[in-house]
């Protein structure tokens, strides 16, 4: 996945997240005023939670601001423990569900070993594959037809020689969770295989990064499969992106396995107290995730009278399908020249005829509506605009 044209990944650099550009390289780049840029690339929230502000007011933390955190970051585990209906053995602390990802690389992806992945979803997963000098394998989801669902037997053969199986539900970028039962279904395939392989089953990670917008977890699998490991995160239905806190939730002897490769310190005390208070005050992120499926839903209609093609979405993004590739590209560099910033993707990606939208707050949204209704009167007059020259090349000697 790629993020908007101002930005690129160099060829000859180890592999790495393609960073989406700065706001001020936005600005910069198309001559737009820095303070009107929106960006809908991040599948952020607008603003955080009142409760943030609060605290950082009060100014009274886990521990003081020369001091580190808590080593075992004590009661953001027990919030978190509680959040999610597991035991505090069960759950790991991270800097952001990325830092997670990387301990999963860390503990369980050997140098020329092989992680599968339903492609298309999170970059993340394949950049964390390659810097452990594993190789990542990538298997075509179903695509939109059959909501982009995995290809199950596909990937459980892929995984016969596979360390980890990289899973995203409800997936990014295309905002669909996986069917109902499917994963419960791999993750037996994948235990029946190890069986007749006589190998231990691939771990397998699933990022539920968007669940909060579905209010449904697969987190009670972990019960019969060790093997699972459930990444969690305040970023996103939480709206505390910024503090950068993440869990991996599993089986206590997959956390064992986990711990050791977790940095000390790595989440910081403002951090720590912050989102353990929004853990033990859900009525935000509850209000919040409200907000989204009411805000996306507006959207959708709105952009789609527009004539865009808007896919369905559970999370808090928007998919929406063009002609093609050059047509993509079209509308981004329209949205960008205006200071929004969609989230783009290469051009041998499997969505590069798509641009990726998170929902934001009205104002916000509807300065994308109005920006998709000035591209659709725009194309109708180049359209007018051709066939007057078609008639005047023919009339004309």
């Amino acid at each position: 996945m790629s993020p908007t044209p101002v930005t690129y990944v160099s060829p000859t650099q180890p592999a790495s997240y393609s960073w989406e550009a700065t706001n001020e390289e936005v600005a910069a780049r198309y001559g737009v005023d820095r303070a009107t840029i929106v960006r809908f690339d991040l599948n952020t929230s607008p603003r955080p939670p009142g409760l943030a502000a609060e605290l950082l007011a009060a100014g009274r933390f886990e521990t003081p601001l020369s001091e580190y955190p808590p080593s075992d970051y004590r009661r953001l585990v027990a919030a978190a423990a509680a959040a999610y209906g597991v035991e505090p053995d069960e759950i790991l602390v991270g800097a952001g569900a990325d830092e997670i990802l990387d301990l999963v690389g860390k503990t369980f992806l050997p140098p020329g070993g092989e992680a599968v992945v339903p492609a298309p979803s999170y970059a993340m997963y394949r950049v964390i594959t390659e810097q452990r000098g594993a190789r990542c394998v990538a298997v075509p989801r179903r695509g939109p037809d059959e909501a982009w669902a995995m290809d199950i037997d596909a990937v459980r053969a892929a995984a016969r020689s596979a360390a980890v199986v990289w899973l995203c539900s409800p997936n990014n970028p295309t905002g669909l969770a996986e069917p109902d039962g499917a994963v419960e279904r791999l993750l037996a395939g994948l235990a029946s295989d190890a069986v007749t392989d006589g190998r231990e089953p691939p771990i397998v990670v699933l990022d539920e990064a968007y669940a909060e917008f579905v209010d449904a977890s697969l987190l009670p699998l972990r019960l019969a499969h060790p093997n699972l490991v459930v990444v969690r995160t305040a970023s996103k239905a939480y709206a505390l992106a910024g503090l950068r806190v993440g869990f991996a939730v599993a089986r206590p002897e997959t956390i064992a396995r986990m711990a050791p490769y977790r940095p000390p310190g790595s989440v910081s005390t403002v951090s720590v107290t912050v989102v353990t208070e929004a853990f033990l005050r859900p009525d935000a992120m509850r209000a919040n995730v409200a907000r989204v499926a009411a805000e996306r839903a507006r959207l959708a209609a709105r952009l789609t009278d527009a004539g865009w093609v808007v896919g369905p979405s559970v999370t808090n993004f928007l998919l929406v399908t063009f002609a093609d590739a050059a047509a993509a590209a079209a509308a981004a560099d329209g949205l960008l020249r205006r200071g929004l910033v969609p989230r783009t993707f290469g051009a041998h990606h499997p969505l590069a005829a798509s641009l990726r939208l998170t929902v934001r707050d009205t104002a916000e949204n509807d300065r994308l509506i109005t920006a998709a209704r000035a591209a659709r009167v725009a194309a109708g007059s180049a359209r007018v605009a051709a066939g007057d020259d078609q008639a005047t090349a023919r009339v004309d000697p």
